[in-house]
């Protein structure tokens, strides 16, 4: 299990930047749209969402993309549980996600269940079974015994932190993709498109959110 909390400075008050990252949570533009348009749209969801769909993320962060995804799944009129699962080394203290997330009202039917029983590690939320898996992914997601059909590659930048990136983990994550699974992430990297190419994926670059001029999108065959 993580031993270390998430250590934030907060930029105008209500975005929250990690010290040891030097690198904001979410788009300082719009953090929600950000994630519909790199997660949601990248795994071409809620499309295709069916029952039994399962997301994966490595970096769970304020539970922004969390709660984006639940939101849609449960307006899209699935009754069924969304299982999401989620690495992260530095999981952010509830107060914290609390403050965070009241920057997105729209969201707050969901993040207001998410956070009144919120205590870390799993939560059955009825439509949303959830685990967060805490500690250093390169060695939590090889001893993950799951399968994604959707990954939300959620890392801080590439540049700022490149262990989330490597070559390795992309094949983990490549390993535990299902038959005709997805991953898409923000960053267009040379070396992360690489790694996934090489573990597997058909990789594509895509128009970015804001002011990134692309992002990525994988599938596997």
């Amino acid at each position: 299990m993580a031993d270390q909390r998430a250590e934030l400075t907060w930029k105008d008050g209500q975005i929250p930047v990690s010290d040891r990252f030097d690198d904001p949570y979410f788009s300082l533009q719009n953090g929600l749209e950000e994630t519909r348009h790199v997660f949601l749209a990248g795994n071409d969801l809620p499309g295709r969402f069916a029952p039994g769909f399962h997301i994966a993320e490595l970096g769970f962060g304020t539970g922004l993309n969390l709660l984006t995804v639940w939101s849609e799944w449960e307006k899209a009129g699935q009754t069924t549980p969304l299982t999401f699962t989620s690495f992260e080394a530095y999981p952010m203290a509830p107060d914290d996600m609390t403050r965070a997330l009241a920057a997105f009202p729209e969201l707050s039917p969901w993040a207001d269940r998410f956070l009144s029983q919120w205590q870390g590690g799993t939560c059955d939320l009825g439509t949303l079974q959830l685990e967060v898996i805490e500690g250093d992914a390169r060695s939590t997601l090889s001893a993950w015994s799951g399968q994604a059909d959707a990954w939300f590659l959620d890392g801080f930048s590439p540049a700022k932190n490149p262990e989330l990136w490597g070559a390795e983990l992309m094949q983990q994550v490549s390993d535990h993709t299902a038959p005709n699974g997805s991953a898409a992430t923000y960053t267009a990297a040379g070396f992360v498109r690489r790694g996934l190419e090489d573990a597997g994926f058909t990789v594509t670059r895509a128009p970015g959110y804001g002011r990134k001029r692309h992002m990525t999108r994988a599938v596997k065959p």
